[in-house]
């Protein structure tokens, strides 16, 4: 059997040493980041993605090592352990597998079939089995036994049918080929409730439904486990039947032929084939179907966090307008739209509520209330929510700039989604005890336009909506996949330490919520870290967490021009020696993309730092602390268009992603409800997934096909000649509809939140990111 490192380095087309290195880090307490950015001599080069995928198959490995070694055990202790299953258990490469051969040996209950043995019935079992020329009447009348407990020949061939489908159950080769075999051929069956087909309308798709178990969709399977959660549908596996009921069919052939069991017109050959079926109908049939269940279920959770975790990193990796005075708008009609002043730094400099819609309507005052806030605090930009009464608040400022040109706003309309998670967190009562949490959610909106990384990592992933079907997935298993997204995301932009919320600084390699608390703590009673070297002094940050983190933290204007790069402190030698050779200071060498591509990596290598790291280093030191995510921009709502009744078919709209699911793209073109670009009208080509074409957060121009008013639902197209006359209708049937009843479940996933104030519950609901963008 092939190590854990050898399997692995296989899996992800890798050499043995590159995987056992990496094992060795991960095993030491270093972080997948860490490992991708400071010890490609060390791994190879291994990158974040095959390190991820390391790191998960790892533990699923070393877990079934542990499963391994208990099984090994367990038939051992029983004294039913033979050479030839003892390297089976050896050589079963997956969790099923070995599960299946400890089957016969798992400790259980009584079943018919012991009892058929302590009655003495194996003997007549295996006689029939393995010479089918007997009848088994005749065979059976000479272990009929009344002391035994088998009172006459039927219950006599009972036992022995018993003992066999037993056996042929637990047959770990028959396990293996059924279920493949069931997976390739059964397809899952959908039927509705009797009496649920009003209560469950929403499922209505699904209430006479089938289809191939191994072609089910991701977001199909999940749909319809959750209606068989809630009881509202039945579901189950079917393959064909013959039309002769005593006919064996495909998959009680497969058991026949493994068990050798043929109908060749001899004696017991009836009475066998009888046992094959009681054999799939009583033993199997359930198990199997129980088992490929989990199966669809494992898969369609899989595609679900891949999802939602690729989603989640184009919204954290979206473009931030940058350290610029910004005024947060928090849309609301009756209890007013509310107003946070935040500075370059984020801090909140001042806060007001105004009434310049339903049923007040002071505009007037209103606008005269912005614009002394954005004169008196020189503000840049304007962050609207885009929420309730949000394309209002849009009219507002577009007034507020016309009245004001000396002020030179930018508006930009930006996702509410999680606002009202973080607004009445624990968190945000501590960071802006002063504030109402109405205030809260507009400080919120306008620090994420700023930094949508930096504000968002405060807010549980899953609130932050860009996923389908998160509450239909294992808690456990999504969390720690958004988690490290999050990871990803924070450290590969860096952190600026001096500046940082402690819920940033947390997702920071090596730190951890303690150490970001310390490294707060200590910055407020001291003032600003002048060095990365300074972080040794917070308590309990240790050499180690130093080495994991001090790369990823930033300090700018600090001692060291370094600081404020992606350069590890333990590979500053190496710039040491680079400044020798070009005989410059590091104020003139930095910048110097002439000077630096002229310099050879490998001349300024040593036993610790090889060819990347030092290319590395000198691709930093051209830009430092460059920001990997895209250039700031913004889309440009249509006037005029500002509720679903002013859409018409073939208009022409600017809109932003704000959801990409497996059949499509959710786009927001400001009308408080999201359009669907299904996946067959997202290009001229043919698109197998949508994340091919866009993702969350791009600005796109699509073209209006369908407005149902009355269902809330816009059907958009980014075709470049579809138009409504000559829409192509290149879905099945099936698509179609199944595309178009996913807004009515991904709407259910919604996470429930109360804005308390700031435009209320309708605030609350209206978050472009929530579930695929539906609003209120």
């Amino acid at each position: 059997m092939k190590s854990i490192e050898a399997r692995i380095a296989e899996e992800l087309g890798a050499r043995d040493v590159q995987v056992k290195a990496a094992v060795e880090l991960l095993d030491g307490g270093a972080t997948v980041p860490f490992i991708a950015r400071y010890r490609k001599e060390v791994t190879g080069g291994l990158d974040d993605i095959q390190l991820r995928k390391l790191e998960e198959r790892l533990g699923y490995l070393r877990e079934l090592e542990d499963r391994r070694a208990a099984i090994f055990k367990s038939i051992e202790e029983q004294g039913k352990m033979t050479d030839e299953l003892s390297r089976e258990i050896a050589v079963a490469d997956t969790k099923a597998r070995l599960e299946d051969l400890y089957l016969p040996f798992k400790p259980k209950r009584r079943t018919k079939a012991m009892i058929a043995r302590e009655a003495g019935l194996e003997p007549l079992a295996d006689l029939l089995l393995g010479d089918p020329t007997k009848k088994p009447q005749d065979e059976a009348a000479a272990y009929v036994n009344a002391e035994k407990g088998v009172a006459d020949v039927k219950a006599a061939l009972e036992g022995a049918r018993d003992i066999l489908s037993e056996r042929f159950a637990e047959d770990a080769d028959l396990l293996a080929r059924l279920r493949e075999f069931m997976w390739d051929k059964a397809k899952l069956v959908s039927k509705v409730m009797d009496g649920k087909q009003d209560s469950g309308a929403k499922f209505s798709d699904y209430f006479d439904a089938a289809e191939p178990i191994a072609k089910v969709p991701s977001h199909r399977a999940l749909a319809m486990f959750r209606g068989q959660k809630e009881e509202i549908l039945a579901l189950n596996l079917a393959i064909d039947e013959p039309e002769d009921r005593k006919a064996l069919n495909e998959a009680e052939r497969v058991i026949a032929a493994q068990s050798g069991v043929a109908d060749q017109g001899r004696a017991a050959d009836s009475w066998l084939i009888d046992v094959v079926h009681w054999c799939w109908r009583v033993k199997l049939k359930l198990s199997l179907e129980l088992d490929l269940m989990g199966r669809l279920r494992q898969a369609a959770e899989d595609e679900a966090v891949r999802v939602f975790a690729s989603n989640l990193k184009d919204v954290l990796m979206s473009a931030p307008a940058g350290g610029r005075p910004t005024l947060g708008l928090d849309p609301g009609l009756r209890t007013g739209c509310k107003v946070a002043v935040i500075a370059a730094t984020g801090k909140v400099l001042e806060f007001a509520t105004i009434y310049p819609h339903e049923p007040k309507r002071q505009w007037d005052e209103s606008i005269a209330v912005l614009a002394a806030l954005c004169h008196r605090h020189s503000l840049e930009l304007v962050a609207i929510g885009n929420g309730t009464a949000s394309r209002e608040t849009d009219k507002l400022a577009d007034d507020l700039m016309k009245r004001h040109p000396e002020l030179k706003l930018t508006k930009v309309m930006v996702s509410e989604a999680g606002a009202s998670v973080y607004s009445a967190s624990e968190y945000a009562s501590k960071e802006l005890p002063e504030l109402d949490v109405t205030i809260r959610g507009a400080v919120s909106i306008a620090r994420r336009l700023q930094d949508p990384l930096a504000e968002l990592v405060k807010i549980d992933p899953k609130s932050i909506g860009v996923g389908q079907y998160q509450h239909d997935v294992a808690e456990f298993r999504l969390s720690k996949a958004l988690d490290a997204v999050v990871e990803d995301c924070v450290n590969a932009v860096g952190v600026e330490v001096n500046t940082a919320s402690a819920k940033l600084l947390a997702r920071v390699s090596g730190l951890g919520e303690s150490l970001a608390q310390n490294i707060v703590a200590f910055r407020d009673a001291n003032g600003p870290f002048k060095s990365r070297q300074q972080l040794l002094s917070v308590p309990r940050l240790g050499p180690k967490a130093f080495e994991q983190a001090a790369g990823f933290l930033r300090i700018r204007e600090g001692e060291d021009a370094l600081d404020n790069s992606s350069v590890h402190p333990e590979a500053y030698p190496v710039v040491r020696r680079i400044l020798a050779v070009t005989g410059k200071e590091m104020s003139a060498v930095i910048g110097d993309t002439k000077l630096l591509k002229s310099l050879r990596p490998e001349e300024f290598t040593d036993e610790t730092f090889g060819v990347p790291t030092v290319t590395d280093i000198i691709k930093e030191l051209e830009k430092p602390g460059r920001d990997p995510r895209p250039e700031f921009k913004t889309a440009t709502f249509k006037e005029g268009v500002e509720e679903m009744k002013d859409l018409q078919p073939g208009m022409m709209l600017e809109g932003v992603v704000t959801n990409v699911a497996a059949f499509g793209a959710f786009v927001d073109i400001g009308v408080h409800q999201d359009g669907l670009v299904h996946v067959s009208a997202l290009a001229d080509r043919f698109v197998k997934d949508p994340r091919e074409v866009v993702k969350p957060g791009d600005v796109v121009k699509v073209r209006v096909l369908e407005v149902d008013i009355k269902r809330k639902r816009i059907s958009l197209t980014m075709r470049s000649g579809e138009t409504p006359q000559n829409r192509q209708n290149t879905e099945t049937p099936k698509d179609r509809p199944m595309a178009r009843n996913e807004r009515k479940f991904m709407q259910d996933n919604k996470p429930a939140q109360n804005r308390g104030g700031g435009g209320g519950g309708d605030n609350a609901l209206a978050a472009a990111f929530a579930k695929a963008g539906f609003k209120k």
